[in-house]
């Protein structure tokens, strides 16, 4: 699922549900002196996690589709070099 930009600003006023995760205890002990509300800060960073995933995303997208439209132009100019050598 793609999180568009205009709804990561409401990803953190949304519902919140209870979940279990299996961490590091040193790490977090660790993060503990860092920071007060640890689920607070998991998830603005998962937040920043998934914006920068669904960016990646959308550009290695957006590379494929411009690697696509030159080839369909080549293919439109020169058309394909296995042209001369079907049978059908």
């Amino acid at each position: 699922m793609r999180i568009k930009d205009a709804d990561m600003t409401d990803l953190a006023e949304r519902r919140k549900r209870a979940i279990n995760l299996s961490l590091n205890e040193a790490l977090v002990d660790e993060a503990r002196r860092y920071s007060p509300n640890l689920s607070a800060t998991v998830e603005a960073l998962l937040t920043e996690y998934v914006h920068r995933e669904s960016a990646a995303q959308a550009e290695r997208r957006q590379r494929a589709d411009a690697c696509t439209a030159g080839w369909n132009e080549v293919h439109a100019r020169i058309g394909s070099l296995a042209d001369e050598h079907t049978t059908l």
